[in-house]
This record gives C-alpha cells, sequence and structure tokens, in this order.
C-alpha cells in the first residue's frame, strides 16, 4: 500500500497537483479483524508522515458520535473540530494527530503537500452509508408504512403475535423492583388487561384486514388464538408454494435481454426539459435493469398523480425500440390515450420513430391501417385502450407492454394482460397500487418501485369534506375563476347532469360553462376538453371521464358531488387532476348529512382528507387494504384467513414460509415464534423518556424500530437519527439500545433468555443454538467461580455487584466469545 508523494510538476499542458487518492480501508464488521485494512493504513500513513494530520469527516452530530464509539474501540480519540476555516491552526498543532469534523464531503483524499489526510464515511463504511441515509430521507419504506406502529390510536385493535387481537389502550410507565419501564396496554375480551413491555414491540404489529370497530377480540388465556393462528400458517404454506412456482416460472421464462446504447441513451435523456427527483432516477434505473436482464420484466410503478411516471415509461419504450421492438401503452381512456400520444410524440420528436394511436377518436378505417402497420412492424410504438387487446390485433415483435392504471381494467381484460405476461416485458403504472396488486408486489411476486418525492416547488393539496351547500360552491368557484384559474365540477350521472350545468349557470353567471361526459360523439368530446385546454371555457361540468391522466395545469380547483359513492383510489386520482403547477390547489368533497353516510364511505372520506401529502398514493393504497379487508393473494376469497390474524401477521407469516421453502425447510409456526423472541433482562431502566421525546406516536415508532430491527447498522442509523432529531441520548434510551443489540446477538447464537442484575443471572440456550457444548465446559472448568451450568439449556452466571454500564460490555463480550466458538 503505496502513499503517492509527488509534489506539483508542471509541464507544457499538464499539473499534477499535490492529491493522492485514499486506499482500501473500510472496516469490515463481519471479520475476524474488522479494523485490520484501517490500522493499517494509519500505521502507514504516520510512517510516511511523522507529523501528518488524519481528517475524520462525518455528516450529522448523531453520526459523530457514532463514529467516536466505533474509534474508541481501537482506542483512537479525535479532537473535535468545530470548522475547517483554518487548516494553518491543524498543522501547527503538534499534539494532536487526529481530528473530527462535520461536513457533507462524499470523497476523501491525502494531502500530499500538507501532509493532511482527509477520510469521510463512504471509506470507513463502505461507497453506500451516505447513500443509503440520503435515500432513506426522501423515500417512503414500504414495509414501514404497513408494519408502522406510528398512526396507532387508542381504541385501534393491534394483533399480538402469542395473544391475539386486542384492543390498544395507550403507553403507560410501571415500577418494577425500581426499574421504571414502557409498557404497551392493550385491553382484550371481557375488559382483561395485558401489559406489554416496548422491548417486545416485535410481536406486535397493527390490525388491519376488515371492520376494525366491530373486530372479535381474543380472550386470553384460552386456546381459540393459537388455533387460528396455525389455520392460517397451513393455509399460507400452500400459498407460499404457489407463490414459489410463480417466481419459477417468472425466472425460468426468458425474457429478451435488451442492450443499452449509453450514448443514444444519454443523448434521448437530455430532452426531458426537468430534472429528475431522486426516486423518479431509481424507478428509471430499476426498469432499464430489469430490461437488460434476461429474465422477463413484471414490475409497478407507484408514483403519485403527476410525479413523473410518465418519463419512466417513455424510457422504457425508448431502450425497447432501439432494440427493435415494438411497444404497447395500454390506458384505460380515450382522452387519456390522446395526451399519452402527445406527450411521446413531443419526447421522440427528433427521433425516426413511428408513434400511432389507437382509440375511438380514430375512424374505422384509420384504426384497420395502424392494426395492419403493425402486423408489418412499421409501428414503433402504439398508445390506445382496451382495443390494443382484441385479437385481430397482431405484433410483428412485441417486447414492452405498458400498463397505465390497471385498476381500471375490467376481469376480461386483466386476463388478456395476463396472457400476454408470458415472456415479454410488462411495466404497470399507477398512482394508487390497487390493494390485490399492492399484495402482491409486497410479497414480491412483481418488483415494487415508489416514485414518493414530488417535484420541486409542487403543493399538496388542501382537501375539505364538507355537506353540500350552495353559497361555499359559489365562493370555491368565484375564488379560482377571479385568479384566473380553471375548475372542474363533477357530477357523475349523465341523466341530470344538462339539469346541474343550468343550476351552476344560475348559480355562477360569471363562469363560462362547459359539459363534459362519456357519452357524447368523439369529435365533440375532443372540442370540449381542447376548448377547456385552451381556457375558452372555465367551468367544466363532467363525470368521471377526466379521471385519468388529462394534465390542465391551470385547473386547480375540483369539486365533487357525492363524493361517498367513490372508492379510494377513484377519489385520489381525481383529486389528482389539480394541483399540477405551483399554485394552491383546493378539493372540496360533497357529501350529503352524515347520518346517511355508511361506515366504509366515512373511513374513505377520513383518508383521503387526512392523507393530503404528495406522495400519499401509497399509504392510501394501504388504507384501502384495511378498509376493504384485504384481498387473499392468489385466491377470489377476499378475506379468508386475513380477517382472523390481519394482514400484517399474514404477511409475516407468508415471508417467513417463502423463506423456510426457498431453504429447503418445512416452514412452522415455531419458526417464526422462536425467532421473534429472545428475553433480555438486565435490570436496567430501558425506555425512551417523555421528556426526551413528547410525542406518544413517535415514541412508540421508535420502540417497534428498534424492537424489530434485526442488524446493528438499523440500530446505529436509528441512534444517529434520534440524536439529529432530538439531542443527546439520555441513558435510559442508551440502554434500550444496547439491550436491543445484546438482543440481536443472542438471536443469532439460538438464545432464548438472558437475565443479569446485580446478583448474577443466567443464560438459557434454545433447542437449536450454535453455542459449542465443548466451549462452554472449557469455560466452567477454567472458572468455576464465574459460570456453572443448571440443567441442559442453562448457564448461571455468578458475576455480581457489576455497575450498569460494566454488565451490558460483559453479556456482549460473553456473546462476542460464543460466536467466535461456534458449535
Amino acid at each position: 500500500m503505496v502513499l503517492s508523494t509527488e509534489s506539483i510538476k508542471e509541464s507544457a499542458n499538464q499539473v499534477n497537483l499535490p492529491f493522492a487518492t485514499l486506499p482500501e480501508m473500510a472496516i469490515q464488521i463481519q471479520q475476524r479483524d474488522p479494523y485490520q485494512r484501517f490500522q493499517q493504513f494509519i500505521d502507514q500513513f504516520f510512517t510516511q508522515y511523522a507529523n501528518g494530520k488524519i481528517i475524520f469527516s462525518v455528516e450529522s452530530e448523531g453520526r459523530r458520535e457514532a463514529l467516536q464509539e466505533v474509534l474508541a474501540r481501537i482506542k483512537i480519540y479525535p479532537t473535535f473540530l468545530p470548522n475547517l476555516d483554518d487548516l494553518s491552526l491543524i498543522s501547527n498543532c503538534d499534539q494532536d494527530h487526529l481530528f473530527l469534523t462535520i461536513g457533507s464531503s462524499e470523497q476523501g483524499f491525502i494531502n500530499t503537500q500538507d501532509e493532511i489526510a482527509f477520510i469521510t464515511e463512504n471509506e470507513l463504511f463502505g461507497r453506500s452509508i451516505i447513500r443509503r441515509r440520503r435515500e432513506s430521507k426522501q423515500t417512503i419504506n414500504s414495509d414501514l408504512l404497513i408494519r408502522s406502529l406510528a398512526e396507532l390510536t387508542p381504541g385501534k385493535p393491534v394483533v399480538h403475535l402469542e395473544h391475539g387481537v386486542g384492543r390498544y389502550a395507550g403507553l403507560t410507565t410501571l415500577e418494577t423492583n425500581g426499574i421504571t419501564a414502557e409498557y404497551l396496554l392493550l385491553i382484550y375480551a371481557n375488559e382483561t388487561k395485558l401489559y406489554v413491555p416496548v422491548s417486545s414491540l416485535n410481536l406486535i404489529s397493527r390490525y388491519s384486514g376488515g371492520d376494525a370497530e366491530n373486530v372479535t377480540l381474543n380472550r386470553l388465556g384460552t386456546d381459540s388464538w393459537s388455533k387460528a393462528r396455525q389455520k392460517a400458517a397451513e393455509k399460507v404454506r400452500d400459498v407460499a408454494a404457489e407463490l414459489l412456482d410463480i417466481y419459477a416460472e417468472r425466472e425460468s421464462k426468458p425474457g429478451f435481454a435488451f442492450v443499452q446504447d449509453r450514448e443514444q441513451y444519454e443523448l434521448f435523456c437530455q430532452g426531458f426539459p426537468y430534472e429528475e427527483t431522486e426516486d423518479q432516477q431509481r424507478a428509471i434505473g430499476a426498469v432499464i435493469g430489469d430490461m437488460c436482464s434476461p429474465q422477463a420484466m413484471d414490475r409497478l410503478v407507484c408514483g403519485d398523480v403527476g410525479f413523473g411516471k410518465t418519463e419512466v415509461a417513455i424510457r422504457a419504450a425508448f431502450l425497447a425500440v432501439i432494440n427493435h421492438k415494438q411497444v404497447a401503452l395500454l390506458v384505460p381512456t380515450t382522452l387519456l390515450a390522446e395526451q399519452h400520444y402527445e406527450n411521446f410524440c413531443d419526447r421522440f420528436a427528433n427521433w425516426p420513430i413511428r408513434i400511432e394511436s389507437l382509440s375511438r377518436f380514430k375512424t374505422a378505417k384509420q384504426q384497420q391501417a395502424v392494426i395492419e402497420d403493425l402486423k408489418q412492424g412499421k409501428v414503433d410504438i402504439v398508445i390506445g385502450t382496451h382495443k390494443l387487446l382484441q385479437e385481430e390485433v397482431k405484433w410483428r415483435d412485441l417486447g414492452l407492454l405498458i400498463v397505465d392504471e390497471e385498476h381500471r381494467f375490467g376481469v376480461r381484460q386483466k386476463e388478456r394482460i395476463k396472457a400476454m405476461r408470458a415472456n415479454i416485458d410488462i411495466l404497470t403504472l399507477t398512482a394508487t397500487p390497487i390493494p390485490r396488486t399492492l399484495n402482491m408486489a409486497m410479497s414480491g411476486m412483481r418488483d415494487f418501485s415508489i416514485i414518493a418525492t414530488p417535484p420541486a416547488r409542487r403543493l399538496a393539496v388542501k382537501t375539505f369534506v364538507r355537506e353540500y351547500d350552495d353559497m361555499m360552491i359559489r365562493e370555491a368557484i368565484l375564488r379560482e375563476i377571479l385568479r384566473g384559474g380553471q375548475v372542474y365540477y363533477l357530477h357523475n350521472d349523465v341523466a341530470t347532469i344538462e339539469k346541474i350545468r343550468d343550476q351552476l349557470a344560475e348559480l355562477v353567471p360569471e363562469a363560462r360553462l362547459a359539459v363534459a361526459h362519456g357519452q357524447m360523439h368523439e369529435r365533440d368530446l375532443e372540442r370540449i376538453m381542447n376548448d377547456f385546454h385552451h381556457q375558452r371555457s372555465n367551468l367544466l361540468v363532467c363525470t368521471t371521464i377526466i379521471e385519468t391522466g388529462i394534465d390542465i395545469p391551470n385547473a386547480n380547483t375540483i369539486i365533487i358531488e357525492r363524493a361517498d359513492k367513490f372508492g379510494l383510489a377513484q377519489l385520489h386520482q381525481l383529486r389528482g387532476r389539480i394541483g399540477r403547477s405551483y399554485h394552491q390547489a383546493y378539493a372540496y368533497l360533497l357529501t350529503p348529512h352524515p347520518k346517511l353516510l355508511s361506515k366504509d364511505a366515512k373511513k374513505r372520506l377520513e383518508a383521503i382528507a387526512q392523507l393530503e401529502d404528495l406522495g400519499a398514493g401509497f399509504a392510501l393504497a394501504t388504507h384501502d387494504l384495511e378498509i376493504r379487508g384485504a384481498g387473499e393473494l392468489l385466491g377470489s376469497d377476499q378475506s379468508g384467513q386475513i380477517q382472523s390474524i390481519g394482514f400484517n401477521l399474514y404477511i409475516e407469516l407468508l415471508e417467513d414460509a417463502v423463506k423456510s421453502l426457498q431453504e429447503g425447510r418445512e416452514p412452522t409456526l415455531e419458526s417464526l415464534l422462536t425467532s421473534q423472541q429472545t428475553d433480555i433482562e438486565l435490570r436496567l431502566p430501558t425506555l425512551i423518556p417523555d421528556t426526551f421525546v413528547p410525542d406518544v406516536n413517535m415514541r412508540l415508532s421508535l420502540y417497534k424500530r428498534i424492537a424489530s430491527s434485526e442488524e446493528g447498522d438499523e440500530l446505529t442509523e436509528i441512534k444517529v437519527e434520534m440524536r439529529d432529531r432530538f439531542g443527546p441520548l439520555p441513558d435510559p434510551v442508551l440502554f434500550l439500545l444496547a439491550t436491543a443489540e445484546i438482543r440481536q446477538q443472542a438471536a443469532r447464537l439460538g438464545i432464548t433468555k438472558i437475565e443479569f442484575g446485580e446478583k448474577g443471572g443466567f443464560i438459557e440456550f434454545g433447542a437449536k443454538n450454535s453455542v459449542s457444548i465443548d466451549y462452554l465446559i472449557e469455560i466452567i472448568q477454567k472458572e468455576p467461580k464465574k459460570y456453572r451450568l443448571e440443567g441442559q439449556n442453562r448457564l448461571k452466571l455468578l458475576t455480581t455487584e457489576l455497575p450498569r454500564t460494566e454488565r451490558i460490555d460483559y453479556i456482549k463480550k460473553l456473546l462476542t466469545t460464543f460466536a467466535e466458538n461456534r458449535a
């Protein structure tokens, strides 16, 4: 490992600056000696530069503390530098050679002239650390959204893995043996109470999958829950086997491996007039990656309305066409087909690519000509409604099918799409994936990308749920018209739409009205939409024909009559027609008297009013899962097992079963139960004090994440996040995190329980533990005053009177030696 010492050299046309790249030095946690390369670099650096300085750079206060902990393990204690304004102070400092500062650099270097090495976290922990943290700030973690307890409010049902369905009654603090801890209070049938320690929150998930109000609570101390759970586990095994067949079929189906011509692709990308958001780039990357692999693609891109899903489709289409394949874009409505057609023509204007549309806006003769040209391969990209699925449409060489808003197609059309899935690449775009699609994506049957980052300067739509009121409607329409905007007024009944038009003309004479619905002649509909687009009219009375894809940036108010009659996905889509520019947009959902609303309708309207954040489509689909009662993945049986054990536990059982079958094991309920349980009791206060994090839901969410974490990295991220958000961590929080780390270590070794306090304690081994019995006998013989075997599976710890932090270190070291001497 030689460090370059060249100083500045000049020649006629080149200058060598005195900088060298850093050698490989990442800390390899999984290795026996994780710090070997790092230590080697430090030794070599100071051998070469006796008076050299090393500066470590981290992203935030939280990461600073995390790095100090890591370095302290090898006795490195850098001096903190508030800023790097004056490097001469460092150069003239004789005592200190190691420094630590906070900054956002992504790459380190060696300055050979000033003898300074600058090391970032990327060099220490591998390339992913900063990128991963940046990504985690901006993306919605689909798992967390479903499994998080953050939205839990008292009275909501939850599922405890061992005790079944109960109602959450709040967080409560209890003191036992002088140790304060926080517990979740659950109420079961007959008002029986169960206190769950926060360290066991991994056993608890939200109950979703049916009517939360009328869910049947389990009785504590009976076997009804274990029976329901066992029955579900058996059903899940069959579903898992079927899932694996589908996986295998997909994996074995050779798709076409597209080849990316980087130069042409880059040139095409430069034609995109906006800057891609990070999520959009990731979705594009995933789609292009899928297409270039030899397996057939089946990817679902879920992005909120107006978040740039079309560009993802356009780039996929470009890749297909330069590989001499045809592309079909399937859309649910004629208007949307026309809009996509215009967008595609715009983006491909400078390329020799023929794009056609196939919808009822074309005459029968024109349609026939397009079908004929498709067959001969003269058309590269065709955009159309379900007409594309007709038997008579034949392709010369179809390579990519893009489906926009899959949930708008009927059962027969979906079957037809399914039949096409065999060996071509399929990309599905949706703003709110229907529960079944979401189910399949979440259990890995389809690949899944979320675009959750809004375009710059986009504002969320303000949503109001109101009873019908003439004056409010007049005010809402006038406000929009007077600021030069346009309004959609949605009345979903063609029979009475003209009557509503007359009423509105009387109510708001200032408005220029137009009417649009699906039973109009194509030419008339096209003319009316064109007039509205060019602002010749400013109040459009319409049906749900406007639901998909019509992009009119100047329309920023929508009024929806009888909003209680629409599904969540539909309401979200309709709301997405507005707010597509930088003006504040308003959605008014009109309902009859609250007493006339069904429970489900109330819930839907609540859900859509609450989730007005940009990027809420995905969260809405998960709400929809809960409101409808989640659909079973492969059968048409819509409720079944999910109803009895809840969606979250169902998905957990399914993941566990799939994993077991992949590893060649028969899935058992026990494997899930044992993997979830390792009890650690070190007689320490382990809680997040309400003085530190006052918000109950935030505490719940953090407890859940800590209890469910499986890797040390996850805990470090949580620790860093808490430090950055809430300040220095108090002792109980540090103890909570340390206990979670010990639980992870113990679980990996197959240890089921550790109890250790001032008077000693014990370690209990599970039936399938990996600790070497020979090693245990060895340490007992060496130090009989410290250890003793009790029965076949318990090691007694006889060390007493250890202070709190030493107790943690003692157990950690013991578990590390167990790991080094595995059976």
